[in-house]
């Protein structure tokens, strides 16, 4: 199709040559006539689009807030003929990014790296590409999109930023069997699932009516509910950040509470005001991961009061360590944690931020034995978690 350029010189050029036979002016007509053909060669030019395959690479798809991650789009000419010509654009989490391609012979491969924003959490939406094929004089150009199939997209996860924090003691026992573990206490244990027998497992166990209904040897899969069990509930109110950096240093906090329980193969509850986050139930397999990519998801939330994410917790038999995270703004509705902090062994309170002039409000109906964490960056974090900890 023409660009701007090539209209412009279609209508000029039409102009001068009507002007030029209608007025007698032989150099206008001839000028005119030029711009014509211009047009004419620009479109044949184009107008065969150039056979080019992509491929896309996002090295690593996983990343943490403010680590290094890179795009790689490597551009092969499939055809006979050489190309040149050829402009290649992207775009970035809707940002639009130009790459350089040089002329490409016959079979010829270009290859162009890129580093990619990680300033900020959330899935990255990569594409799609779009290859500009444009003549010398940039009358005409075609344009042709690849699209998943043809690489043209992909996607970078950036995820929260952790540091590695000790098991916050709840006063439970710990076994270090797993969470469905045939050896721990028999009043700590509860049925889990149904699996199959295997050589050792203990006979009195075997579940006989699903062993007769599935001809296989099924046996009770328990699970041992002493285990350290972490309740997070993360503030996402915006009016409790008086920054965007703020927040996101809640979230980094929310998940390193979190990734230090579920690594240890712990269960673990990430709550908010509109409800659960995401729980797991400390079977590994992924749950620290798991984690880890909600959490990159999370966004600041318009409600008002706090209290909403303290609601299933009063409906719910819990024990072991309850992790509230806030900033320093607004601290609307947490004083609801004081209805139900007396069913946990352990309750904190991380304050994530640096607040106006080092100042902050204090939860009102809080109790004032419920320790209080000021924390500005995942240094001081760990400091003071490993304090809570010996405490």
């Amino acid at each position: 199709m023409l660009s701007p350029t090539g209209w412009g010189a279609l209508v000029g050029g039409a102009a001068l040559l009507g002007a030029g036979y209608g007025f007698g002016y032989p150099e206008a007509a001839v000028l005119g006539l030029a711009c014509l053909l211009a047009v004419g060669v620009a479109l044949v030019w184009t107008g065969r689009s150039p056979r080019l395959s992509a491929r896309r690479r996002v090295t690593p798809r996983k990343v943490a807030r403010g680590d290094g991650a890179e795009g790689c789009v490597a551009l092969t000419n499939t055809g006979g003929r050489g190309r040149r010509g050829l402009d290649l654009s992207d775009r970035c989490g809707g940002s639009p990014l130009t790459l350089h391609v040089p002329a490409l012979a016959a079979g010829a491969e270009h290859t162009v790296r890129y580093p990619l924003p990680t300033e900020r959490r959330g899935r990255i939406a990569l594409g799609p590409l779009r290859l500009e094929r444009t003549d010398p004089l940039g009358l005409a150009r075609r344009v042709r999109v690849f699209g998943p199939r043809e690489g043209g997209t992909d996607t970078l996860l950036v995820r929260p930023r952790v540091c590695l924090l000790p098991i916050l003691p709840s006063g439970t026992a710990h076994h270090v069997e797993g969470p469905t573990s045939d050896t721990a206490d028999e009043g700590s244990l509860t049925f889990h699932a149904l699996r199959e027998y295997v050589l050792g497992d203990d006979l009195r166990r075997v579940h006989w009516r699903s062993s007769a209904r599935t001809g296989t040897l099924m046996v009770k899969q328990l699970v041992d509910v002493s285990l350290p069990h972490t309740t997070v509930v993360l503030d996402t109110r915006a009016v409790a950040y008086p920054a965007e950096d703020d927040f996101e240093l809640a979230v980094d906090c929310a998940a390193s509470v979190a990734f230090a329980a579920a690594r240890s193969n712990f269960p673990v509850d990430v709550l908010g005001e509109a409800g659960p986050v995401l729980r797991t139930d400390g079977a590994g397999g992924g749950d620290a991961d798991a984690l880890l990519d909600r959490l990159a998801l999370v966004r600041r939330s318009e409600h008002a009061s706090a209290a909403g994410a303290f609601d299933d917790l009063e409906r719910a038999r819990r024990r072991g360590s309850l992790v509230v995270i806030t900033g320093t703004g607004d601290t609307t509705g947490l004083g609801a944690l004081e209805r139900v902090r007396r069913r946990f062994d352990r309750t904190v309170v991380l304050r994530a931020g640096a607040g106006r002039d080092g100042a902050h409000a204090e939860p009102r109906g809080l109790g004032s034995d419920v320790p209080q964490l000021r924390v500005t960056g995942l240094d001081s974090l760990l400091a003071a978690w490993r304090r809570e900890a010996a405490r």
